[in-house]
């Protein structure tokens, strides 16, 4: 019996800070009177509060739970801190709750709006313009087109053209080649006629084998012969000033390409001449056709300061 008591009252005599709280008085009185009986009183083993568990006066924290720290004051008044700064409800200035304002062409001021709404029409106004020109010149000839055909190719020609057909596509089904000949002026005063001189060949044979042929080789004698032969007409009389135009632009590459002597004489005329070739038609179809060249010869022109290489005028 004595063993047990000593032992119960070390039990009591524990420190404070390894027992429950609020299971220290029951620990406390327990050994002595259950296992004892007596009313011997053990030492130290008097009930007292924690500094911790009592109130702070004019202050109203809840008291500490068990076994939590108490709180100090300086990480309560950091709380108060923040949730002045957060607001009511947590939406706070760094939370990114406030609602983004208006946006687009309603930030924008009223001058500024009226200048894009306008610079927005101008473009759509350009664009159908643009679209309409350029269907009117590949669609096929109706009313419209033949009816404001000048305007359609002042406006198309020559950034915009287009060397296609809409709905009707016509692919060439002939070979064209473009040949040209000079009247020349020996020193001795007599006057010789050259041959003909296949200038698409010529173009065709820098073409070949080149890998990066230059877009004069490819397409501006054809394309020169092509305005030419849309401004002439069956006599080969020019058409208009277009007409006259294309004449004097076939002459400065003809120029260009025989130079101002030739043959040992001064060039004084040029003629042209187109020669077309039907395209052979494959071996599977039934179509028959003439598969000879046919020649269209033009007029001799007169070669002037203007149509020599380098002329400005």
């Amino acid at each position: 019996m004595g063993m047990e008591k000593t032992k119960g009252s070390r039990e009591g005599m524990e420190p404070a800070a390894h027992q429950e709280p609020g299971a220290a008085d029951g620990d406390a009185r327990a050994p002595g009177g259950a296992r004892g009986g007596g009313s011997r009183a053990i030492p130290g083993n008097r009930e007292r509060r924690t500094p911790a568990a009592e109130e702070p006066e004019g202050r109203g924290e809840p008291p500490t739970e068990p076994g939590e720290p108490a709180a100090s004051s300086t990480s309560i008044r950091a709380d108060e801190a923040d949730g002045d700064s957060n607001g009511p409800a947590g939406h706070g200035s760094s939370g990114g709750g406030e609602e983004a304002g208006p946006a687009g062409l309603a930030r924008l001021s009223l001058p500024a709006r009226i200048f894009v709404a306008i610079t927005v029409a101008v473009v759509a106004v350009a664009v159908a313009v643009h679209v309409t020109m350029v269907f009117l010149h590949v669609a096929p000839d109706n009313t419209v087109s033949r009816q404001h055909s000048d305007a359609v190719d002042d406006y198309v020609l020559p950034e915009f053209e287009q060397n296609w057909k809409l709905f009707a596509p016509n692919p060439l089904q002939q070979n064209v080649a473009v040949h040209a000949r000079a009247a020349v002026t020996k020193d001795d005063g007599n006057t010789e006629t050259t041959g003909w001189v296949n200038l698409t060949a010529l173009d065709g044979a820098a073409v070949r084998g080149n890998p990066a042929p230059s877009h004069t080789q490819q397409n501006e004698l054809r394309r020169a012969w092509e305005f030419y032969a849309n401004y002439h007409d069956d006599k080969s009389r020019p058409v208009g000033l277009r007409g006259r135009l294309s004449e004097q632009y076939m002459k400065r590459i003809v120029m260009r390409r025989f130079g101002t002597r030739l043959n040992g004489g001064s060039v004084e005329r040029i003629q042209l001449r187109s020669a077309i070739t039907p395209v052979k038609p494959p071996p599977w179809s039934q179509e028959r056709m003439d598969l000879r060249t046919k020649y269209a010869v033009q007029p001799w022109w007169p070669v002037t300061s203007a149509d020599l290489p380098g002329s400005d005028s």
